[in-house]
Formats: C-alpha cells, structure tokens, sequence
C-alpha cells in the first residue's frame, strides 16, 4: 500500500513507519518536527515538512495515497488543562482540515491513533470498548470530539476510519525510541533519572484509591502498538478497538521494576496530583484479538522497559537534538 503516516517522525509513529517498511509498504511521513525528529524517520521513507493546517501541501502529499495512519497530535494532559485551545486546534481543528484534504483527493480510509483517555475514570476495569466516555481533560475530549467526527464522514462521504484507542506506550527497538523534549511519560523519566544517577522522579499523587495509592496504568509495548495500527489496515476493517495488556501496573511498581533491570537504585519524592489523571486505566483488547488477531508480543513490563533502557544506554542523548 502507498501510505501517508502524519506524525511518523515521532515516537510511535516512527516505530510504525519502520514496521510498514519492513512489510514493504511505500510509506511517506508527514510531520511538522516540532515534537518529532528527522533523524527518526527510516531512510526509506519519504518525508514531507509541513504542518497539518496546510490544505494545500496535505493534498499535495496525498496524492495517490490508499490510506492515513494519524498519529499527528498534543497529548501532554496536563498541558491540555492549562492550554485547551492548543489541543483543540490542532488535534481536532487541523485533524478535520486532513480529513477534507483526503475527501478531495479520494483517500478512502484513515486509522486514527486516539487515546484510553476518552474515557475519563472508568467505571469498570477493564475498559471495554463500549464503556463510557467522559473524558476529564481537554486531551481526551479532542480525541473523542473527532472519533465522533470520523463516524460522520464515514456515513456522508464513504471514508473508512479505524480508531485506536490505546493506553500507555514504552518501549523501543533497536534503532527507534523514547525522545520527547521535556519529556512527561513515566518509564523514560524513570530510566534517565536511573542513567544519571542524581535525579530524582515524582510520584504524581499517593492517595489514589488503588492498592498503593498511586496510579494504575496498562502499559503497552510500542511495537505492539505498531503491529496493531497496520493490522487496522486490512480491507473492511471498521471501527473502535483498544489496545493493551491487560494489565495494570502502578506507578511504584514501574519504579521498582525499572531498578530491577537496571541495577539502579532510583530516587523518588513524592507529590501531589496531576489535573486530569483518572486513578485507574486498564484495557481489554479482546475486541481487536478477535477481529484482527492482535495479541502483544511483548506483555511483560520487564521486558518492556528492558528494551527503553538498552535503547537510552545506547542513546544518552535521545535523537542528539
């Protein structure tokens, strides 16, 4: 398939765009490079500079295209509480300009990299994907705000859609990784502070209702992850699927597992809440597992920060930028 994968300079996107390569799909990113690297971005891919506000470079660079993966996106959710005009803007205004874009030059289909964060503070655990949605950020709610909007341009326009909703990404591979400037995901903030061996990492809230008071999230492994959004891909593939482990893991168990496979002992101090962080978020994927096939390769947290350490030893100073 030919393929434009906006956001694929970034962390997840990269991981996808070198996945597709290897299944030998022609894949062109397209990324503004504000929170993504070029350095990043395979050597086979092709890649095109540009915002998603720009309608006219976007239908330029889908021309002939047979799909979109969507990765392009804010997604710090604190930040989504203090600038929700940021969030709504580009992940939900300039996500409708792609949509017209690919109305026009007759891409039929889009997989949407959405988040586990549309559904606010579940009731249940796991979530299903039927749970429901009441997003408690800014972040979650742009993201739902356009899955809506995906259902509508399926139904006026034909445009086939595919929603990811997924939980925690870790994890790397051999040549791609974790880089974010700063970065806010756990497992690397625990990872560098274990390479520098001064820093500190706060534990965002102690008095979750969870079995040690901090919070419960289901990390998933990016290449999983990866897998999972070219699965999306088949022919008559429709529709809202969440990806996880199935698993829950609380913040303190992250800290201890990363000292066990780094040998480190890492120094936590603990704070107060984060706006917008539900207590709990676990998924079932059971949805995807029966439509595609999806199972994770690599399910165990031990194994996945494993990889994100060999990845940052290698790579002290992320993408050099």
């Amino acid at each position: 398939m030919k393929l434009l994968v906006t956001g694929g300079a970034g962390y997840i996107g990269s991981v996808t765009v070198e996945a597709l390569l290897s299944e030998g799909h022609e894949v062109t990113v397209y990324d503004n490079l504000e929170n993504g690297y070029r350095e990043a971005v395979v050597q086979d891919a092709g890649i095109v500079v540009g915002d998603l506000s720009d309608a006219d470079l976007l239908r330029k660079s889908l021309g002939g295209m047979d799909a979109v993966i969507h990765f392009a996106a804010h997604s710090k959710v604190p930040e989504s509480v203090t600038m929700p005009a940021k969030y709504f803007r580009n992940n939900l205004v300039n996500s409708i300009v792609l949509l017209n874009a690919m109305r026009e030059e007759e891409v039929p289909k889009i997989v949407f990299s959405s988040t586990a964060a549309v559904y606010g503070v579940p009731s249940a655990c796991p979530i299903m994907e039927d749970s429901p949605t009441e997003p408690i950020n800014p972040y979650g709610e742009s993201k739902l705000f356009f899955e809506g909007i995906l259902e509508d341009y399926h139904r006026a326009y034909g445009i086939g859609f595919v929603s990811v909703r997924y939980f925690n990404a870790a994890g790397a591979t051999d040549r791609l990784g974790e880089d974010h400037r700063p970065e806010t995901h756990l497992i690397p903030i625990i990872l560098k502070a274990a390479l520098s061996g001064s820093a500190e990492v706060k534990i965002y809230g102690t008095d979750y209702n969870t079995p040690d008071g901090t919070c419960v999230r289901d990390y998933i492994h990016v290449s999983d992850l990866a897998a999972a959004h070219i699965l999306a891909l088949e022919p008559g593939c429709q529709g809202i699927f969440n990806l996880g482990n199935g698993t829950g893991y609380s913040v303190r168990q992250v800290i201890d597992a990363a000292r066990e496979i780094t040998g480190m002992d890492i120094k936590t101090v603990e704070s107060s809440r984060r706006p917008g962080d539900p207590p709990i978020l676990v998924a079932s994927s059971e949805r995807i597992s029966r439509a595609l096939g999806w199972k994770p390769r690599y399910p165990e947290l031990g194994t996945i920060i494993e990889t994100a350490w060999n990845w940052m030893r290698a790579h002290p100073e992320g993408y050099g930028k």
